[in-house]
């Protein structure tokens, strides 16, 4: 075990022995949970502001490559030490957990070297980056024994765990098909004719980590980062996986789907960006139909209106035999399934309480705790990035054939003639569509089989940089 360590650790340039062995302490019921929060520009200020104000938590320290952002956020939690590199964080002999809210790219390789280092773990959505490392994250929890929680916070809300039980005692029959889905409306990444120039105040080694240290050519070097599938992955794991996760854990769902198609693309914007902004999916889990969907354009270019599905701006639709239930973010309805009167009504909180679960299962030392735990979420986020591939090795394809390849069932048919539609009222060019092949994937093993599987598997992973990759073996 030391050796696979030590080999792992031998390709991080800078980081000290003391990573070599598990620095964890064991905890008492009433000890407070030391934790460090890595990431801090956008989610994690709220996470250094919710853990500070938590009964027995201290945030001792915060960890970001810009100094600018370090500097301001020190105020959020006095007398946390401020930190540039994490690998540092991580030889703190007092600190018990690490929230990671840095940028996707950065989940996995953060994860893994944490529960390596023997702390518990906070780890934003979408947990991984790529299917591998998700898979890697699992691994390496179950190997150190470590409590590792997902951000999708939703997983704590009563709402969808209610649903869930409902739906899993046959008290509306099967399930006959799902549609997750975000809908709202998203500017312009920009363009510039030169690459930015990074700022003095970032350390883009640092920031970049596992990935390329490409030129940046949009406006904003932080956040719009999500629309650049060499960091991000569109809003498919921006915003979709909170309802992928919804709809695994309400289901039950322990493993991926078993085909995908995916059609789309980016339109009305001439950016920097390469993330679709109108993207959706024909996917089957074990024989139910699942349509997982983004738009981040309203309904026409002149209007400033947001689309909605079946009376929904996100959320997810689950048609069973004896209900048609809407359930989103703080609550949801089972109808009838013609939709017309109430059944149930779920009453939600949006998932308050889901830092507190953390903190419990970390006291307690039991992955057995946590509403979110990072099996579950690997495989919400890997449906995220099922949805991406499939777009990603498409080719342009014209309105008609999207409509002929999805019609598989009458959801995707109605998802297809909307989506189309409403990038007709966006785009006038619509050579931009893009339609991915049908692709049959295996979840025992994770990975693609026949047609099209050898350069779909090519994105289940990507090169990194190897100062700071995930390892082989964890």
């Amino acid at each position: 075990m030391r050796i696979r360590r030590r080999s792992f650790l031998k390709g991080m340039a800078g980081v000290s022995a003391g990573l070599l062995l598990p620095t964890h302490r064991v905890l008492g019921a009433n000890e407070r949970v030391n934790v460090a929060v890595a990431g801090i520009n956008s989610q994690g200020k709220g996470h250094i502001k919710a853990f500070h104000n938590l009964e027995n938590v201290n945030v001792i320290a915060i960890c970001d490559p810009d100094s600018e952002v370090l500097n301001k956020c020190a105020e959020y939690a006095p007398g946390a030490r401020l930190i540039r590199d994490y690998r540092k964080v991580l030889e703190m002999k007092d600190l018990d957990a690490l929230v990671i809210a840095t940028p996707n790219h950065w989940h996995s390789p953060m994860t893994i070297a944490a529960c390596q280092a023997g702390k518990h773990v906070y780890v934003e959505k979408p947990v991984s980056h790529c299917i591998w490392e998700g898979r890697q994250m699992c691994d390496a929890r179950k190997k150190y024994k470590r409590v590792v929680q997902a951000g999708t916070q939703q997983l704590s809300c009563p709402a969808p765990t209610e649903c869930g039980e409902d739906i899993r005692s046959g008290k509306y029959g099967k399930v006959k098909w799902v549609h997750c889905f975000k809908m709202h409306d998203r500017p312009s990444n920009g363009k510039r004719d030169k690459p930015m120039v990074i700022p003095d105040n970032i350390d883009y080694n640092l920031w970049a980590g596992p990935a390329p240290m490409d030129p940046v050519y949009r406006d904003n070097f932080h956040y719009d980062w999500h629309w650049d599938l060499r960091w991000g992955d569109g809003e498919m794991g921006n915003w979709a996986v909170h309802y992928t996760s919804d709809i695994c854990f309400m289901l039950g769902w322990k493993e991926m789907p078993d085909s995908v198609m995916s059609a789309g693309g980016r339109f009305r914007w001439d950016d920097a960006a390469d993330a679709p902004n109108m993207i959706f999916s024909m996917m089957e889990h074990k024989g139910i139909p699942m349509t997982v969907e983004i738009r981040d354009l309203t309904i026409s270019k002149d209007s400033k209106t947001q689309a909605a599905y079946m009376g929904l701006r996100g959320g997810n639709i689950i048609m069973c035999e004896k209900a048609l239930i809407k359930i989103s973010r703080g609550g949801g309805t089972a109808y009838t399934p013609d939709g017309k009167e109430k059944i149930k009504r779920y009453v939600g909180n949006g998932g308050l309480g889901h830092r507190e679960n953390f903190i419990d299962a970390v006291k307690a030392n039991d992955h057995g705790k946590l509403n979110a735990p990072i099996e579950g979420c690997h495989v919400s986020s890997a449906i995220c990035h099922l949805s991406n591939i499939s777009y990603r090795i498409g080719k342009t394809a014209s309105p008609d054939l999207i409509r002929e390849r999805m019609k598989d069932y009458e959801d995707i048919k109605i998802t297809a003639d909307q989506q189309i539609k409403q990038i007709k009222a966006n785009d006038d060019d619509m050579s931009k569509l893009i339609l991915g092949p049908k692709l049959t994937f295996d979840p025992k093993v994770e990975k693609f089989v026949g047609d099209d599987s050898a350069e779909a598997n090519k994105l289940l992973r990507y090169e990194m940089r190897k100062e700071f990759a995930v390892p082989d073996r964890v």
